[in-house]
């Protein structure tokens, strides 16, 4: 869907000097959302469930992203629960008035991108991007989407040189989580019409985004160019940022269990027959088919918050992973951005092994286990990032900058997160 989302997954041999060499790129093409999500009626504080679900979002969507297998977004379409996760914290905030929710989201999630911006563009420049030559004068209007992502940031398509220290796919690599950004602003901006409509006719509300995504995610009607892509983007996840409203409003409780999980399954069932007839080079990927994708998630999304049980603590050997946990939300707006162009930085360092007298003997060996050597290394590149970075989200949010909020010592783990998760578009090199 939107342009530029996670890569063509997998590692493919080159040759340098004669001697095999790996290159990954990053696959498939994810999207989060940061923050608690909690319900109406509940207490204030944190739903660790809701935590928790977004921690295993953002690293299915990192693993994803490394391996390139498709099954993953059948497993646990992140894409989906993270939207899912920023309605219900989206319609919360809507007890206030609607202006100043949206610009407190706004000033939540932009900072982290300009800081995004402000390291990748310059690298783009310095790397042989001239995009004035290429487009013209054109080019400055687009480059406001860095600032204010209404529409796609430009990027240059291949940048720096063959067999340089990155692969020349890294600008489009590292542009690719930022249909989420521009799909969440998108959400941000209408939900004060769809809470409205929601709460008059919930059913068609909830329905229309399929609706829309059986028409323009089919191929019935096309949309060229990013308007199509964005408004894809919007459509096939809009029903899971409206089941979002559903869990906020606590219409879950008002609803037998067997009957959401019953309509659920149904819908997920036709999401699987969709996607089995409709399949693409990427086999079961349902990130690029976009009607599966839709009713897939929304079935999945409903069953998880039916069954939500609001956790004020992790329950049994869940709390030792609860630092974790509270980092992982605390700075995911940090590690949904900078992942995929850490996933690219991570080549140029196992390529060093091939430095090792007579490494040449186990190339094949070494070829093929380039995905795991990236998995061991991006924690400590995500690590560094948010020392980095990740204070960014703590300025935006107006709180005090810390390096390391794993709820640990002086780090606060129960303050509010960003209310701005990452987290994937259907159909596009770089996604969920």
């Amino acid at each position: 869907m939107s342009g530029g989302f996670v890569g063509t997954g997998g590692v493919a041999a080159g040759d340098t000097g004669g001697v095999p060499r790996a290159r990954h790129r990053a696959q498939g093409g994810t999207r989060p959302e940061a923050g608690p999500a909690e319900g109406a009626g509940r207490p204030s504080g944190r739903d660790r469930y809701l935590d928790l679900l977004r921690a295993i979002a953002l690293g299915r969507v990192v693993v994803y992203h490394i391996f390139g297998w498709a099954w993953l977004t059948i497993l646990f379409p992140s894409m989906g629960v993270m939207f899912a996760l920023a309605g219900s914290l989206m319609a919360r905030s809507l007890a206030r008035p609607s202006l100043g929710v949206i610009r407190g989201r706004m000033r939540r999630l932009l900072p982290p991108m300009w800081a995004f911006a402000l390291v990748v563009v310059p690298v783009m420049f310095a790397m042989g991007w001239k995009p004035v030559r290429e487009e013209g004068l054109w080019w400055f209007l687009k480059l406001a989407n860095y600032l204010f992502p209404v529409g796609a940031p430009p990027y240059p398509w291949e940048s720096g040189s063959e067999g340089g220290w990155l692969d020349q796919s890294w600008a489009d690599q590292a542009a690719g989580p930022l249909w989420y950004i521009r799909a969440y602003l998108w959400f941000v901006l209408a939900s004060p019409l769809l809470l409205w409509a929601f709460r008059r006719v919930p059913w068609a509300t909830l329905l229309a985004p399929l609706a829309l995504t059986a028409v323009i995610g089919t191929g019935l009607v096309e949309i060229p160019g990013e308007a199509g892509l964005a408004l894809t983007d919007f459509a096939v996840y809009g029903a899971c940022w409206i089941l979002g409203f559903a869990h906020n409003d606590g219409m879950f409780k008002k609803v037998p269990r067997y009957i959401t999980v019953s309509l659920a399954a149904f819908v997920m069932a036709f999401g699987i027959w969709w996607a089995s007839g409709h399949l693409t080079d990427e086999g079961w990927n349902l990130d690029e088919i976009p009607l599966a994708q839709a009713t897939w998630s929304l079935g999945f999304c409903a069953i998880l918050l039916q069954y939500s049980p609001s956790w004020r603590k992790l329950p049994g050997k869940l709390a030792q992973f609860d630092s974790t946990i509270t980092l992982a939300n605390n700075r995911a707006v940090t590690i949904y951005l900078w992942h995929n162009m850490l996933i690219m930085a991570t080549v140029p360092i196992i390529d060093q092994l091939w430095k090792i007298p007579d490494i040449w003997k186990y190339g094949e060996q070494l070829d093929a286990a380039y995905p795991a050597l990236t998995l061991v290394l991006i924690w400590p590149l995500l690590a560094v990032a948010i020392l980095a970075f990740g204070w960014v989200e703590d300025v935006a949010a107006r709180r005090r900058p810390r390096l390391w909020p794993n709820g640990s010592g002086g780090s606060d783990g129960s303050s509010r997160p960003t209310g701005a998760a990452p987290p994937a578009h259907a159909g596009s090199p770089d996604r969920r």
